[in-house]
């Protein structure tokens, strides 16, 4: 499948998001989501000739976007190892940083990487295809309680043991290996007014498990707090709860968990300062760009 930066994602809460990184022409910046290089041109066009961005991608795909730009440096890794990565190129400190979380549309769109259940393809649904299991891999090899934990833990399906005991009771017979097989073991639990939703959730599920996001996001800002300079910004757009909160917690208490330290007034001891109340995408943005529907915009800044 042949794809261009236009084709690849379309950015979500563009000027939005860049704004809220309150950008020094002279700053140094990171686009933890490379994806199209749509969120990144934003922010180079906002840059001096002093200025740099850094920015992550794992999958191959998005490479084919990369920036013809002296102040522009591609990353192909995981965001979860920024700390390494700025300490390789010598960078102590950054200006900002932006994320736009989840699911390019490049990767629903490519019916061959089994993102999507609207194809018959081969279950994958790795961002970085170089390595790791897939979602046939976890499908096949997990025991039926592991299973039922990550549909449940994951993807919030309530009849998650239910899922897991059909797929269980199905590869018995065969193994699972495309979309379509996935949807054949476990048609008979997907209610025909649910099925799309109940079905974007086992795959949400399944795509947190193979790329392992929440522990990723998890190392990202906790690279990314100490990395920022003091009054740097925290620029990060969600898309499903689960990411949405540990990306909250961070903001206001400074770590994952959400667990509060006060000093001896009671005052909440924080290593950031909220910028905003939660920003989404306008009626005109969502009409355009569906996936925008469900994106939150959060923005602090490191004190």
């Amino acid at each position: 499948m042949i794809t261009t930066a236009e084709t690849y994602h379309v950015p979500v809460l563009l000027k939005e998001s860049v704004d809220g990184l309150d950008i020094q022409p002279d700053g140094i910046y990171v686009d933890v989501t490379f994806g199209g290089g749509g969120h990144s041109k934003e922010i180079l066009s906002r840059l001096g000739k002093k200025g740099h961005l850094y920015s992550f991608d794992q999958d191959a795909d998005a490479e084919n976007n990369i920036v013809d730009d002296d102040r522009f440096t591609f990353v192909r890794s995981n965001f979860r190892y920024i700390g390494q990565w700025m300490r390789y190129y010598g960078v102590e400190h950054i200006d900002g940083l932006l994320g736009d979380l989840g699911v390019s549309s490049h990767h629903f769109d490519d019916e061959t990487r089994g993102f999507s259940f609207r194809f018959d393809a081969p279950l994958d649904m790795r961002m970085n295809k170089r390595a790791g299991q897939t979602a046939a891999d976890i499908l096949n090899n997990y025991d039926e309680e592991r299973l039922a934990d990550v549909f449940y833990l994951y993807g919030e399906l309530k009849n998650a043991r239910r899922v897991a005991k059909a797929i269980s009771d199905y590869r018995r017979q065969r193994s699972i290996q495309t979309t379509g097989q996935l949807a054949e073991a476990t048609e008979a639990l997907m209610r025909s007014e649910r099925e799309k939703k109940d079905m974007a959730r086992l795959y949400q599920a399944l795509r947190i498990e193979v790329n392992n996001e929440m522990d990723a996001l998890r190392d990202m800002l906790k690279g990314a707090t100490a990395l920022l300079r003091e009054g740097g910004r925290l620029s990060i757009i969600t898309y499903h709860s689960l990411e949405d909160r540990i990306v909250k917690n961070v903001m206001k208490a400074g770590n994952a968990e959400g667990k509060v330290e006060q000093d001896f007034f009671g005052r909440i001891s924080s290593p950031y300062r909220l910028v905003n109340k939660v920003t989404t995408p306008s009626d005109e943005e969502q009409l355009r760009n569906p996936r925008s529907r469900s994106a939150k915009l959060r923005i602090a800044e490191r004190i």
